[in-house]
């Protein structure tokens, strides 16, 4: 590619349009190459990014410039070549002239003749942009009060949480783990007329019986071994605000009796003490298990989940609102971003399809740690599936074990509860047991309609 002779002539005042000029006054890095790897042409702006000269470079090969970690390996410019397709925004660990290591962002084209025949390639190059990360595509309608959504599931969810958090009824948030049960109760505290009262959090499932009775209800001096002094509780302190009970299914049942009680006459006494204290403050609970299995079981009492269930909330797992995934993703780059001091400012598109594919079990919270791990290692603007965690588990591979037991149905049924009987219901030993991943032990209870 010649620059010197390139020129045509617009019409009006612009007059002659000089291509070199434009050409050299672009911002970016560029440079061409002809079909044997050398060097054609190289602007002002790639002279300033690499310290290297026009005369210094002109008929060159471009690996002697550049000496990139990916010149022998997948160098963008030969892809282009082969595919006769274009490269977008990869990044490249590049020297300069002084032998200083710089990362550059990196977009590549074949040049054609007039004939369409293939005569080389086009490289522009720049370092990633030092200003506030731009993140595209995300618009207030995918995020409400800090809860990300674009789903149908959680935007028909949108529209109830005013009238919810309005409200003092009873609410209970059920969903997997890591689907955002406490950012929820947050949410209808924050948009409730309690929002400038407290906020107190209790994890029914963290504390000892004895511990939790005492955190909830607060104790007197001498209740006890070691209440050296008197004590309120979670309800006495988040009185006029919120408490919420996380993990409530598992609430022994000496406990669900007393909160149940509590619920019902709106006052509760501290561990030791007998005056009654009133009742101020709204109730919301949450809980990954199964309560209505639960009740069946006799594990939870049901006059107590009627009480709590005033108002039910679902939280659908990640798997089941994949139109959320690139908001949510959208959202952790941004944070993340904040506190990596990076500028990250995307994924890459491959990646959104692995996110697509992936089931999930851990939800929103699993895909948080996957974007943060890939914070730890990426260079550039662009996130790609290298950098995610243990990319097995991305793109499981199905073992000898696993073809057997897909066989049919009827047998895959059979197998997998055979297996959970031997495990007292646990998932994870049973798909050791199998020989089999967790993920593809809940595919398969899935397919089979036992989920």
């Amino acid at each position: 590619m010649n620059t010197d002779n390139i020129q045509t002539r617009l019409p009006g005042s612009i007059g002659a349009l000089n291509y070199r000029t434009l050409f050299d006054d672009l911002p970016e890095g560029v440079f061409t190459i002809d079909m044997n790897w050398r060097i054609t042409a190289f602007n002002r702006s790639a002279e300033k990014i690499t310290g290297y000269g026009k005369k210094d470079v002109l008929g060159r090969h471009c690996w002697e410039i550049f000496r990139t970690d990916i010149c022998r390996r997948s160098c963008p410019l030969a892809t282009a070549l082969e595919t006769r397709e274009s490269r977008l925004d990869q990044e490249v660990n590049a020297v300069d002239r002084k032998g200083c290591p710089q990362l550059l962002l990196v977009n590549v084209s074949v040049l054609k003749n007039s004939d369409g025949r293939v005569i080389g390639a086009v490289e522009t190059f720049r370092p990633p942009d030092p200003g506030p990360p731009k993140i595209p595509g995300r618009s207030q309608a995918d995020a409400y009060s800090g809860i990300i959504g674009r789903s149908p599931v959680m935007q028909e969810l949108f529209t109830r949480l005013p009238d919810i958090a309005k409200s003092d009824a009873n609410v209970l948030i059920t969903g997997e783990s890591g689907t955002g049960k406490d950012l929820m109760a947050k949410t209808l505290h924050e948009l409730s007329p309690r929002r400038n009262e407290p906020f107190m959090a209790v994890n029914c499932a963290a504390l000892a019986e004895s511990l939790l009775e005492s955190e909830l209800f607060g104790h007197e001096k001498g209740a006890f071994t070691g209440a050296d002094r008197a004590r309120p509780g979670r309800f006495e302190l988040a009185a006029g605000g919120t408490l919420f009970l996380d993990e409530i299914g598992e609430l022994k049942p000496q406990l669900q009796v007393k909160l149940l009680r509590v619920l019902e006459g709106r006052t509760f006494e501290r561990v030791g003490g007998t005056k009654p204290i009133p009742l101020k403050a709204r109730i919301i609970s949450a809980t990954n298990q199964n309560l209505e299995q639960a009740l069946a079981q006799g594990n939870f009492r049901q006059d107590l989940y009627y009480r709590l269930h005033t108002v039910p909330l679902i939280l659908p797992p990640l798997r089941d609102r994949t139109e959320d995934i690139g908001p949510l993703v959208d959202h952790f780059i941004h944070k993340f971003n904040a506190l990596y001091g990076k500028r990250v400012r995307s994924v890459d598109p491959k990646v959104i399809q692995i996110f697509a594919r992936y089931p999930w079990p851990g939800n929103v919270r699993e895909l948080e740690r996957c974007i943060e791990h890939a914070f730890v290692f990426v260079k550039g603007p662009v996130i790609f599936s290298r950098y995610l965690p243990e990319l097995t588990a991305f793109h499981p591979a199905p073992t000898p074990v696993e073809k057997s037991i897909t066989s049919s149905p009827a047998t895959d049924e059979k197998n997998i509860r055979w297996a959970l009987s031997q495990t007292g219901g646990k998932r994870k030993e049973a798909a050791e047991l199998l020989g089999i991943s967790r993920t593809s032990m809940w595919r398969r209870m899935k397919a089979l309609g036992m989920i």
